[in-house]
């Protein structure tokens, strides 16, 4: 668990002023967007000739466009000035906004209130930026979980409240008066709270604001682009958007027509599945302490799936009342606890679905680009969303049963899972490393902190169990390059698997020179691209439980490409079904389900005084005591 939970973050005054203005802005956005649709249902209000109807689809477009037209421009100025007075700005800019807005909801002036919604998701492309970049700033590398899954539980929960708080005062005496004052007040309240967030450095001083907004969002997306990991990260963040507007919209067409319920239900709807993200990303927190736990993501894809699937399942009632049900009524029926749970756990997995994703996309985009490459992240959720409402317009008009678009939706998550994990395995090992890990062990890490966040990194470890290298490779917060025996990494079946994970088959001089050779090769490639490589020195396992002497390999690698070498040991898996005690490896049934596993990280030994004997030494001092002879 992490050493700053979030309870201690929301105590501190940095992030509490940023958090709570981040809160403000998502529970107005929301307020006044619920009421001004609200509003035009209940009057039946109209402009430019379309329909109340075709008025409240328009709204949606309307406050998405902004997203495209101006986020390109939101990045670069988040890059090029400090955030902190750009937030200020955008929090001024939304007081003005509002008092227009609450003018004209006094006046029942919809153009103006249309043209303040457009305002309004302009302010919020503006935001996006500044919101997600700042937090790597304002936090330490092992708080950015934890910071996120608060962003995330707060900005859910104020989608909520602001979606409550806009229905229920719209549809008051004196409703456009109360809202205005609400919007008002909330946009105030923001305002100040952005001058209590701290001044933080600029990412990049040398970018150039472009005025044209058009040029910049093509480059935008080529810089989120560049690093592959960080662009699959927005696109899964881009699917769940898609995936998460699908179904909010489906909410109320789902509650009245296949349910028969009232729009109250619709609310209750909407209450589970925000507050189990909420929970979600809370409890992505908890589980991942202050480790990035990527295992996460495909866990979180699995169950979206899995409980959307349960929704078409659940099928429509045989029986059409003769009135819609109340909550009350919906409540009493046979189906609606799984309903509910479906619903609830749909939201559950969702945040183990994006706050891991979120916090990929801060830590391994550049410093000087992060905002820019956050601002093509909230213009392909945009386009994403778009998307999304063009399915759903086409589902409904291919005359799909509303139960049946949950189907649809369950298979495109299973098919984007599966090109996700096939163009980027670190997902899918980093799940396989977490079952391993949490499921089948129970593994205390100490020594995070030892491994150099960048640059080249050789890991040193015993080897226990062929399952080692799964262990590590989940624990430590850097993707990893493991070098194997050759004969290992050809092993039938799991040999995809090794060959996803990128690991480095070696093999000794006497067997065969050239695979040797081309695996140092490979190796000094790796670090000069300043990627983390992991050796197991001893060059096998062990066979009585006793650590074996580390061969001399480790120190050409040094030589060849001079970097740090943390040591780390690995105990507790000595008499696993994975170890050599008591016969070959896996040859034998799963005794120690659940074991008690440690991996201790050592500081890092600067490559002149890294030997073979010295580290062989460090690791050996590292273990348990019973196992370091």
């Amino acid at each position: 668990m992490s050493s700053t939970p979030s309870s201690q973050l929301l105590l501190r005054r940095d992030f509490a002023a940023f958090f709570t203005t981040q809160l403000l802005g998502a529970f107005n956005d929301n307020l006044f967007k619920n009421a001004l649709v609200i509003w035009i249902s209940s009057t039946q209000a109209s402009a430019f000739g379309l329909s109340p109807a075709m008025m409240i689809t328009l709204c949606t477009g309307v406050f998405i466009l902004p997203f495209f037209l101006f986020s390109a421009t939101a990045g670069q100025l988040s890059d090029r000035y400090e955030k902190t007075p750009v937030l200020r700005v955008v929090k001024g800019a939304e007081i003005v906004i509002m008092a227009v807005a609450a003018t004209a909801f006094m006046q029942g002036n919809l153009s103006v209130l249309l043209g303040t919604l457009f305002l309004m998701g302009a302010q919020s492309a503006f935001v996006g930026p500044v919101k997600y970049s700042i937090l790597p700033q304002l936090l330490a590398a092992d708080e950015l979980v934890a910071g996120n899954a608060l962003v995330e539980t707060g900005t859910f929960l104020a989608i909520l409240l602001g979606t409550i708080a806009g229905g229920v005062l719209i549809l008051m005496p004196d409703g456009p008066l109360l809202v205005a004052v609400g919007v008002s007040v909330t946009a105030l309240l923001g305002f100040v709270g952005s001058y209590l967030v701290p001044r933080l450095a600029p990412g990049s001083a040398d970018v150039v604001v472009s005025k044209n907004p058009f040029t910049p969002t093509l480059e935008i997306l080529r810089i989120t682009k560049r690093v592959r990991a960080v662009f699959l990260s927005v696109l899964g963040i881009s699917w769940f958007w898609l995936f998460g507007a699908v179904l909010l919209s489906l909410f109320p067409v789902y509650a009245r027509e296949t349910l028969h319920a009232s729009d109250h239900v619709v609310t209750l709807f909407l209450s589970f599945f925000c507050v189990g993200i909420a929970l979600g990303s809370m409890l992505t927190e908890k589980i991942s302490g202050k480790n990035l736990e990527l295992g996460l993501v495909p866990f979180g894809s699995i169950g979206m799936t899995a409980f959307t699937l349960d929704l078409f399942f659940v099928g429509a009632p045989s029986v059409t009342p003769a009135e819609l049900y109340t909550v009350t009524e919906f409540l009493a029926l046979p189906d609606t606890p799984r309903i509910l749970v479906d619903l609830f756990g749909i939201s559950v997995f969702g945040g183990f679905f994006t706050v891991p994703l979120y916090t990929l996309l801060q830590q391994r985009s550049q410093d000087d680009e992060r905002s820019r490459v956050i601002a093509g992240n909230n213009i392909l959720n945009a386009l994403f969303m778009v998307l999304g409402a063009g399915l759903l317009a086409g589902l409904f008009a291919a005359e799909v049963a509303v139960h049946q678009v949950f189907l649809v939706l369950a298979v495109l998550s299973f098919g984007v899972a599966v090109y996700l994990y096939t163009l980027l395995p670190e997902f899918l090992l980093r799940f396989y490393a977490f079952l391993l890990s949490r499921v089948m062990y129970r593994l205390t890490v100490t020594g995070h902190e030892n491994i150099p966040a960048t640059g080249p990194v050789v890991l040193v470890s015993n080897h226990v169990a062929f399952n080692d290298w799964l262990i590590v490779g989940g624990s430590v917060r850097r993707p990893a390059r493991f070098v194997m025996d050759y004969r290992i990494s050809q092993t039938p079946f799991v040999s995809r698997l090794f060959r996803a994970a990128k690991v480095i088959p070696i093999a000794p001089a006497h067997e065969n020179a050239e695979v040797m050779e081309q695996a140092f090769a490979k190796i000094a490639e790796e670090l000069r691209n300043g990627e983390l490589v992991c050796v197991f020195p001893e060059g096998k396992l062990t066979s009585t439980g006793e650590m074996n002497s580390f061969k001399s390999g480790v120190e050409r690698i040094i030589a060849e490409t001079p970097c740090p070498v943390v040591p780390m040991a690995l105990g507790g898996l000595w008499g696993s079904m994975f170890s050599r005690k008591d016969g070959p490896a896996m040859s034998k049934a799963p005794s120690r389900f659940r074991a008690k596993l440690t991996l201790t990280i050592g500081e890092p030994i600067p490559p002149e005084r890294v030997s073979a004997k010295l580290l062989e030494e460090t690791v050996r001092s590292m273990l348990p005591e019973r196992e370091r002879d």
